[in-house]
Formats: C-alpha cells, sequence, structure tokens
C-alpha cells in the first residue's frame, strides 16, 4: 500500500497534473510555480512547499492539492477561512430564530425549556452546515 503521508513539493521536479491523467506539471524557471504541458493550467507553490494552488481558474473557491510522492489529494480549506462567513452566520441566524421565542412572557416552566430549546438548535445550525458542506 502506498504512503498517504504529504511530502514537500520539490521546485525541479516534474509531476503529474492533479487536473489531467496525462498532463505533466514542469517548473517554471526563476519561480515557485509550474506549468502544465497539457492543459496550460499554472499552479503555485505554497505553505512552505507542501501545497499548490491553481492560478486563473473559474472555481469560486481556491483549487489546491497536496502531494503524497505517488498522487495529488485535494487540500481542504481549514476552519480558519471559514471563520468569519460561521460567526456572521451565529450573529445574524440567532437573534431572528430567537426573538420570536424572546418577545413571549418567560413566565411558564414551557416557555423557558422552548427558549432554550430553540437557542440550542440555532447555537447547532452553523456546525450542521459544515458538517453537510465538508461531508465526504
Amino acid at each position: 500500500m502506498q504512503s498517504q503521508k504529504v511530502q514537500k513539493i520539490d521546485l525541479n521536479t516534474d509531476y503529474p497534473c492533479p487536473c489531467r491523467r496525462r498532463g505533466r506539471l514542469v517548473p517554471i524557471a526563476l519561480t515557485e510555480a509550474f506549468g502544465c504541458n497539457r492543459c496550460q493550467q499554472i499552479f503555485v507553490v505554497e505553505e512552505s512547499g507542501y501545497v499548490i494552488e491553481q492560478l486563473s481558474t473559474s472555481y469560486p473557491y481556491k483549487r489546491t492539492w497536496r502531494w503524497t510522492g505517488h498522487q495529488w489529494n485535494i487540500a481542504h480549506p481549514s476552519l480558519r477561512e471559514n471563520y468569519l462567513p460561521l460567526l456572521l452566520a451565529l450573529v445574524f441566524v440567532l437573534p431572528i430564530v430567537c426573538l420570536p421565542v424572546a418577545l413571549r412572557s418567560p413566565t411558564s416552566p414551557g416557555s423557558v425549556l422552548l427558549w432554550l430549546l430553540v437557542m440550542g438548535s440555532a447555537a447547532m445550525l452553523p456546525v450542521l452546515i459544515l458538517c453537510i458542506a465538508y461531508r465526504r
């Protein structure tokens, strides 16, 4: 079985293209980039030499890969990159969902329980969205 350990990308070596099976990534002189001899895509080396990123792409998100020594594996963005949208969703969704419950008078024990249930559900919504988005 082949190793899945990520290896540092050597700027003087050619690699198979992660987009096409028959293309080869060849180093571009005087840069930290590679070009594919088939699909004409340019890839830049990032993250201390462990990740390549595809440039000039029509995708809304960066496409990045890590080299394992035998093949390219897609590098998924970390939670740090998605922290701001997650925080904004939590800040705006939580009050909108909980406002109708908060306007009720919390005099009975049933309404307090309902309030806690809605708050807990609203707090779990971003976690559920992340789980669905990264389920592969």
